[in-house]
């Protein structure tokens, strides 16, 4: 899927994506210290789901495809 040359859209979509993996797991962790204060996560989890859809898109399209090389005939 990531195969070939990487750019820099790619690395900051990768940056972007594991700082949001990071904001979940402390949002999930805030709810399981304090169950009953809902309206604080809230809307950290809809900032969370946007970013991590955006930094996956930002490492799907940060990727260059190598071009193939065609196939060519031997010549005798």
């Amino acid at each position: 899927m990531f195969e070939d040359e990487r750019t820099q859209i790619f690395w900051a979509g990768l940056f972007m994506f594991a700082l949001t993996i990071f904001g979940l797991f402390t949002t999930i962790w805030y709810t399981l210290l304090y169950p009953s204060d809902w309206t604080y996560t809230t809307p950290w989890s809809f900032g969370i789901a946007v970013f991590l859809v955006i930094g996956f898109y930002m490492m799907m399209t940060g990727v260059k495809k190598e071009k193939q090389e065609e196939m060519q005939p031997l010549k005798q």
